[in-house]
Order: structure tokens, then C-alpha cells, then sequence
């Protein structure tokens, strides 16, 4: 059975940062894509940064040069680091296991989400 969990999230100040971590078990971890998403209140889920099998990344405009992610296939993790932390970041951070080496669908796997807050 397939299991993902985030952690990390918390509450920051504006500028600072956070890194979350979500760990996949259950499955062959390094063939498959990963992604992180997040959904604010009010609002509809969105696309963070994706992470393919062989290491190629993808940003949504709104977090380009300041987060960053990346994977360790020795430790079945992904990571999202977030600097520069700005209030609109405020949200529930999801972790995705894709269904392929580059692709997501909708029989994908979801985490339980972790909550990230920016507020002075």
C-alpha cells in the first residue's frame, strides 16, 4: 500500500523559510514523478513545482527563484524548499506521486497535506 506523508510546514515570518519533506513508501520511488501542490482557503488547488524520474523541474511563475525542489531516491523523499516567504504562500502544502516518470494522473497518490503559515 502506498503511503505519502508530508511534514515541515509551520508558521513563518514574511522573508523567512521552510523546508517540507514527503516521504513515499509502499512503492518504487525513483521511477516516478513527484509534485508538490497547494491549496489556500477559498481557493482552488494549485501546482507548486513538479520533479520528474530523472531529476528535471518545473515551477508555477508565482515561486520561481525562490523555492526550490528536489528528491533523494536513497531516502524515498522529496523536499520543497521555500525562501523568501511571502503571507500570499499561506496554504496547505500537498505532496503527489505520479503515475509515470514524467506524468501525473488521475489515479496518482496524495498526502495528507501540511499546513504552512506566513504571518508576522
Amino acid at each position: 500500500q502506498v503511503q505519502v506523508v508530508e511534514s515541515g510546514g509551520g508558521l513563518v515570518q514574511p522573508g523567512g523559510s521552510l523546508r517540507l519533506s514527503c516521504a513515499v513508501s509502499g512503492s518504487i520511488f525513483s521511477i516516478y514523478a513527484m509534485g508538490w501542490y497547494r491549496q489556500a482557503p477559498g481557493k482552488q488547488r494549485e501546482l507548486v513545482a513538479t520533479i520528474t524520474s530523472r531529476g528535471s523541474t518545473n515551477y508555477a511563475n508565482s515561486v520561481k527563484g525562490r523555492f526550490t525542489i528536489s528528491r533523494d531516491n536513497a531516502k524515498n523523499t522529496v523536499y520543497l524548499q521555500m525562501n523568501s516567504l511571502k503571507p500570499e504562500d499561506t496554504a496547505v502544502y500537498y505532496c503527489r506521486r505520479g503515475i509515470g516518470p514524467s506524468n501525473f494522473g488521475s489515479y496518482d497518490y496524495w498526502g495528507q497535506g501540511t499546513q504552512v503559515t506566513v504571518s508576522s
